[in-house]
């Protein structure tokens, strides 16, 4: 059970990273198709945290991850409004 909790935090913490990770190095691009596919990437990583929050929620608790899946839901809602179509 505790190399389980374990590879679920490490897989949490990786995605969740991600996100952050991309939308800087996004912001940091030169040309809006540039910044576009970073935006996907952090999308991507975004929906993946939700799916981990989703998996750890037995372990967390109900009330953090339904906050954490209304924040993860934002940034996808917010990241879908600014990648080009």
């Amino acid at each position: 059970l505790e190399q389980k909790k374990y590879s679920l935090s490490d897989q949490l913490y990786r995605a969740v990273g991600s996100v952050s990770a991309n939308l800087a190095e996004g912001y940091s691009r030169s040309t809006g198709r540039d910044r576009a596919l970073f935006y996907q990437y952090a999308l991507g990583s975004a929906r993946e945290s939700r799916d981990w929050y989703f998996k750890a929620r037995f372990i967390l608790g109900e009330e953090t991850v339904e906050q954490r899946f209304q924040v993860l839901t934002e940034i996808i809602r917010l990241l879908v409004t600014m990648i080009p179509q």
